[in-house]
């Protein structure tokens, strides 16, 4: 358990509820085993662009799948694709298979870009791992307000660019 990301959301009294289970790789996996829980579930993304300049955390409804080349023009990032595990240990400080938004705790120097989907941005709660994929945190919207601000990070929140 990383004891971090609680003392972070205790210390600044954020507000979630936390569910353990089995490790979770996939949203499939997250519907096989865990009960119904109390908020909105989300896919992340951590994106490079074809230089390497740009790393960008991208938050979406589990149901859609993003437009990679959609969302390139829309942010003006040309030839998005996944970032190695090596960039996503070295920018959020965590392993595939636990790519989430409260791993932005770790990125210290502001270089991870978040955009996330109007729909997420707007719903009363989201499902977020705790930095492990053996918890479920529900954590309410004013939460996930105040811990981007608190960790100095801007959401772009934008209709994502599905695939069809």
């Amino acid at each position: 358990m990383n004891t971090a990301i609680y003392h972070f959301l205790d210390q600044h009294a954020l507000c979630y509820l936390r569910f353990d289970h089995p490790p979770l790789f996939t949203c499939e996996d997250a519907r096989r085993l865990t009960p119904d829980l109390p908020g909105t579930d989300a896919k992340n993304l951590f994106l490079r662009d074809a230089k390497g300049k740009r790393h960008i955390l991208v938050v979406l409804p589990e149901y859609k799948s993003a437009d990679l080349k959609a969302l390139s023009a829309v942010l003006d990032a040309k030839g998005l694709t996944f970032a190695s595990a090596e960039r996503l240990m070295k920018y959020l400080g965590i392993t595939p298979g636990s790519v989430l938004l409260l791993a932005l705790i770790n990125d210290t120097a502001h270089a991870v870009e978040l955009v996330i989907d109007t729909a997420l941005w707007e719903a009363d709660a989201l499902l977020a791992h705790p930095l492990v994929n053996t918890q479920t945190l529900a954590v309410p919207h004013e939460t996930v307000a105040r811990f981007l601000s608190l960790t100095g990070h801007t959401p772009h929140v934008m209709d994502m660019p599905a695939s069809t």
